[in-house]
């Protein structure tokens, strides 16, 4: 779902864009001292600092570290750094660019975009582990081949199985046999997927998908992960990740803390990117660090703190080095008028905002018989609540200003975005959503001040929260909004993990969420209303409308262009009108940093690895420790 296209913002984007920009970069050494150091390394065991450790915080736990059975964010963040897939994007390109990343160039796509040659570069290892008896085990194609086939068995219910089941050839085939026998046999060859010698591996696709590639990015489709690993540990693999990246795992406390270290058979790697012309802060950072060995710090520790306060406190007070999406909650203080705030600068802290690819929204499950159905009457009622829903007010307190409001179901910044497209899908307007509620009989008739459902039963929002300020905030505004119009709301606590479990199977009404971008193409986000991919394949809201699929069906055959945006267009009305979701923001992103953080830029993907790219300079971090 990955795309490298141009950037095309909106206004108000273009202005950030160009006005929220880092905060000058202290340099760690000349271009010449780089590569001196990268050669001294080649002459001996490379192994970075273990001294060198950054520290930050998720505000979300972790679920797993097993590749195909994540769909959240912060597992994925964690899994690139000790998987690899077979492409990578550049650091520091902008807009994003495709490289290789395991592969010894880019793949071979033939002209009809159905066959894909991959060629692994020979000489890089899994880490260490006794299932590999205590042999060194080389990468070879067969463990892509075993891994994207994990993809598919349906006893992993992996997330992203809606990206190869109906895509790579015969595989749909493949599944429903499995499905059928209750066993899922990795040796019976796959047509669409196969080696073709020890290092060469093949996908054949059954129709053209210009994104497919962009596929071979992201951990949960294409991270290699070893059959004898799986093998071993069996129906625990996510608490034993054994990968050939650039980090594995030391220490870890369940939705507690992580800790990696640097991994000792790291194939040999040197910091190397593309940054525009124009690009001072880039090309500073590529300055400093091309040539380096990778990866620079031998340690990194993750805490899982999902108040905003305590995350806040711990990087004031140096427990962390970078401050990775700060609170909104902290926008007046911090970055009052989008500008680093005297005191934060004085103590050398640097920032960096950017117009995050991403879609705050709630669903509503199409199966649910209170909110879900196609009926007029159903969509009148989905319709309803997103008019009265009060989107502005999100922005105004939840986001502090930190967001704008959102037109379509993607988000600036992916390729088939037009900012001169409009739909209804921000407005609010309770006076029509009365007016729609009344037209379709949801009527106050036991004169509480709430509605019933025309067949007089109770009209309940029951929605489903974790128990964070920020959802706090919005079970506030929800249930404010839906006074106003006069439908009760019920609202449940409980912990993401469980929520995201409950949500895969269908059990939530609706549920408030933010989507990142796990390519740079609309299709990243319109595929999950695509009806095949219902449940845990990513349509959380159980979307099956035959006119949105047909026009999905037909996009995906198009490469990037006008006619292929006017499908992505068609697709988003749809989506607006039967309201499935109600869509609410585009989110900005501010992250802080301490200077002796070198050469961290936040991905525009935020699932990609960026770990690896960073150095600590420990003569600055004492020096700023003593004077604090």
């Amino acid at each position: 779902m990955h795309r490298a296209h141009r950037f095309a913002p909106s206004s108000t984007f273009a202005v950030l864009a160009q006005s929220l920009v880092l905060v000058s970069f202290a340099l760690l050494s000349t271009v010449a001292d780089a590569q001196q150091s990268a050669s001294q390394d080649m002459k001996k065991p490379y192994a970075p600092d273990p001294n060198k450790v950054v520290r930050y915080a998720f505000e979300v736990a972790e679920t797993s570290f097993d590749p195909p059975r994540i769909s959240d964010l912060y597992s994925n963040i964690v899994n690139t750094a000790m998987f690899d897939p077979p492409l990578t994007y550049d650091y520091l390109a902008r807009p994003v660019k495709l490289k290789p990343n395991t592969l010894v160039s880019m793949p071979e796509v033939s002209a009809d975009q159905k066959t894909i040659t991959l060629r692994v570069k020979p000489g890089i290892y899994f880490t260490d582990d006794p299932a590999f008896g205590g042999k060194k085990r080389e990468l070879v194609a067969e463990d892509y081949v075993y891994s994207m086939k994990r993809l598919m068995d349906p006893a992993l219910t992996a997330s992203q199985l809606g990206e190869v089941e109906d895509t790579i050839l015969g595989a749909a085939a493949y599944i429903a046999k499995a499905r059928k026998s209750g066993r899922f046999d990795y040796d019976e060859p796959l047509e669409g997927l196969k080696a073709l010698d020890r290092y060469t591996w093949q996908i054949k696709l059954s129709k053209s998908k210009y994104i497919f590639i962009f596929l071979l990015t992201d951990c949960r489709v294409s991270c290699a992960v070893a059959r004898e690993v799986v093998e071993r540990y069996k129906g625990d693999v996510g608490a034993h990740p054994v990968g050939t990246g650039a980090y594995k795992l030391d220490a870890w406390k369940r939705a507690s803390k992580i800790t990696l270290v640097a991994n000792p058979t790291y194939r040999e790697e040197y910091f190397d990117a593309e940054p525009n012309a124009d690009d001072k802060p880039g090309q500073a950072i590529l300055a400093a660090l091309k040539g380096r060995r990778l990866p620079m710090v031998g340690r990194i520790e993750v805490s899982i703190i999902e108040q905003q306060q305590p995350r806040w406190l711990a990087f004031l007070n140096g427990e962390h080095d970078l401050l990775w999406r700060m609170g909104p909650e902290f926008a007046n203080v911090a970055v009052p008028n989008n500008q680093l705030a005297p005191n934060l600068k004085k103590q050398g802290i640097e920032m960096a905002q950017m117009p995050a690819m991403e879609v705050t929204f709630s669903y509503f499950n199409m199966d649910d018989p209170i909110v879900g159905g196609y009926t007029p009457d159903k969509i009148a009622l989905r319709r309803a609540i997103s008019l009265g829903y009060m989107t502005p007010d999100e922005i105004a307190i939840i986001w502090k200003g930190q967001a704008v409001l959102a037109n379509a179901p993607y988000s600036p910044g992916v390729a088939g975005y037009d900012p001169n497209f409009r739909t209804s899908a921000n407005e609010h307007n309770p006076a029509k959503a009365k007016a729609l509620l009344d037209l379709y009989g949801y009527k106050d008739i036991d004169g509480d001040g709430y509605r019933e459902t025309p067949d007089g039963k109770p009209l309940v929002l029951r929605l489903n929260s974790t128990p964070t300020t920020r959802d706090q905030l919005f079970d506030e505004l929800w249930t404010r909004s839906m006074d106003a119009i006069g439908i009760k709301v019920d609202i449940r606590k409980a912990n993401w993990p469980d929520l995201l479990k409950e949500s895969n199977a269908g059990k939530l009404m609706t549920w408030f969420l933010g989507g990142s971008a796990s390519i740079p193409d609309a299709d990243t986000w319109l595929q999950t209303y695509y009806g095949p991919n219902a449940g845990y394949k990513g349509n959380r809201a159980r979307f099956k409308l035959k006119a949105f699929d047909d026009i999905y069906e037909k996009a995906e055959t198009l490469p990037d262009g006008p006619e292929r945006t006017k499908l992505y267009q068609e697709m988003a009305r749809i989506v607006v009108a039967y309201a499935p979701v109600k869509l609410n923001t585009h989110r900005v992103i501010t992250d802080m940093w301490y200077p002796y953080l070198i050469g961290f830029v936040r991905p525009p993907i935020s699932s990609s690895t960026w770990w690896k790219y960073v150095d600590i300079d420990l003569a600055k971090q004492k020096e700023f420790e003593a004077a604090r």
